[in-house]
């Protein structure tokens, strides 16, 4: 059995623990992987699945030029406070960001940090 790639799509670490859940209530428990997986989220993750899906739609309605899933994704998971936390994030992606849309950006995600 050869398993095809039909979409890939980014997800925020809020949305992985969160489809962890509900394997685990399906399944009745997680594999080795999928434990260890868990238990990273747990210590790492500080927004709820509902807040990142909020944040993430705002970050999307700013519409900033050359921003895709994957970068808006990060930044939820980071919730940078202030445009120097941000310029970090942002380094290491080949992408340019104007001034007023990095503090777009601040304003949206400083309210959920």
């Amino acid at each position: 059995m050869n398993p095809q790639l039909i979409e890939e799509q980014a997800l925020t670490m809020s949305e992985v623990k969160e489809h962890l859940g509900k394997i685990k209530e399906r399944d009745g428990e997680l594999n080795f992987r999928a434990n260890k997986t868990e238990e990273n989220l747990n210590a790492v993750v500080t927004i709820s699945a509902s807040k990142a899906k909020q944040l993430k739609k705002k970050l999307e309605e700013l519409e900033i030029p050359r921003f895709k899933d994957f970068h808006v994704c990060k930044l939820v998971d980071t919730l940078p406070k202030n445009l120097d936390e941000l310029k970090v994030i942002l380094q290491g992606y080949t992408i340019t960001v104007t001034n007023d849309n990095l503090k777009r950006i601040v304003e949206v995600t400083k309210d959920y940090a």
